[in-house]
């Protein structure tokens, strides 16, 4: 399964990510949108960088993770909680103001029938008028940039990382894997730790997500470039769709 052994590395992976930004540009969509209730719900929490931000500008999160590892790695926080579950199957009983699925969660639902089921799940949670917010990889702009070979270098407290990032195309399913190989050297013993991991990523167009959104009862309010707010474009690879519940 996906972070299984990537989750070690992630923080450090990702810490030049703007999560501040992130969770401001979230607050304008829910306040722009209507939502004035603190209880969030966010798909694939991973180490709760999200959702402990978003307590501190007034909101309640409860996360949802499927990797293990992550869970283990959120740190406790007053008014955020996360637990171990599947999105395409939790069921925790209790409803939303907003459900969130951030940094691309809904392309790692690579099937029909997963998009459908994490809708579903979304729309189970949610009270009338409740929206559903996610971020994807935007067809038009992956056929545009087309993912290529990358290497990302960085150092810890305690380790240098180097990952290379290896797509592979598979154009028929609306899919990208990313082959990950992480070499992690121990900068107190020398020592060298190499690991491998599958990403497979799914890219959606508009009339594909409104097709999803109607089958699980919601209507787009709203599609732009994730964190700019331009209009969806080849030039951006990250699309955030706001759904409403109807």
């Amino acid at each position: 399964m996906p972070f299984d052994a990537y989750s070690r590395y992630y923080d450090l992976l990702y810490r030049d990510k703007d999560y501040v930004a992130e969770v401001n540009y979230i607050r304008e969509l829910l306040e722009r949108y209507g939502i004035t209730g603190p209880e969030l719900l966010e798909f694939g929490s991973g180490t709760g960088k999200h959702g402990r931000l978003l307590v501190i500008l007034g909101y309640r999160v409860m996360g949802i993770e499927r990797s293990a590892e992550m869970v283990a790695q959120a740190l406790p926080f007053p008014g955020f909680a996360c637990q171990q579950g599947d999105i395409r199957t939790v069921q925790l009983g209790r409803t939303f103001n907003a459900v969130l699925a951030l940094f691309h969660v809904i392309s790692y639902q690579t099937t029909n029938a997963d998009v459908q089921a994490v809708f579903a799940r979304a729309a189970d949670h949610l009270r009338p008028g409740g929206l559903f917010l996610f971020d994807v990889w935007y067809s038009p702009a992956v056929y545009a940039q087309r993912p290529a070979v990358r290497v990302k270098r960085l150092a810890g407290e305690w380790v240098e990382i180097t990952r290379l990032a290896e797509p592979e195309w598979h154009p028929n399913v609306n899919r990208v894997d990313v082959h990950y190989t992480i070499f992690a050297r121990d900068t107190q013993t020398g020592s060298v730790h190499t690991l491998s991991e599958t990403h497979p990523m799914r890219h959606f167009s508009l009339p594909e997500l409104d097709l999803f959104a109607a089958g699980a009862g919601f209507e787009r309010v709203c599609a732009e470039t994730f964190l700019t707010g331009e209009p969806p474009s080849e030039a951006g690879w990250g699309l955030c769709l706001v759904l409403r519940k109807c």
